[in-house]
């Protein structure tokens, strides 16, 4: 299993950046994360300065949205849509894909679900409940938004 530490994920975020913008090959997991900066502009500046994001601290209090909290997210869920893990997850993904017409706006949705689901296990001190993650997704995928 890998675990890596803060300051890994950081840096890996930003190599990535630093490869994909100048156009130097990428890892297979490079490629991924390089797919989903793409569609996150919004954090290229914080990408583009590697000592400065190692530094950085995001609070909620200070309001600002750690970039590489939800683009590590992105790839959590893309792997979990990739080996089917929980089992349905590629299927509540996918519909919910479909019914919004972007998988981006599929993945911030199974985030959200993804958050609750490890809010309430530190909360009760049980493990992460699956199910309930799988279930908020496909709630979404076959519920009416009107």
């Amino acid at each position: 299993m890998f675990a890596p530490s803060q300051i890994e994920v950081r840096r890996f975020f930003c190599q990535t950046y630093r490869k994909w913008r100048d156009g130097a090959p990428l890892i297979p997991m490079e490629a991924i994360a390089a797919d989903w900066i793409q569609e996150h502009p919004e954090y290229h500046a914080e990408l583009a300065d590697e000592e400065a994001a190692v530094a950085a601290v995001y609070s909620v209090e200070d309001g600002r949205t750690n970039p590489f909290l939800h683009l590590s997210m992105h790839l959590t869920i893309t792997e979990q849509r990739g080996i089917d893990q929980p089992t349905g997850v590629r299927q509540a993904i996918d519909l919910l894909a479909a019914k919004r017409n972007s998988l981006h706006e599929a993945h911030h949705v199974a985030m959200e679900a993804l958050g609750q689901m490890i809010w309430e296990s530190q909360r009760s001190g049980l493990p992460p409940d699956g199910h309930a993650y799988l279930d908020r997704i496909r709630r979404a995928a076959t519920t009416s938004t009107t």
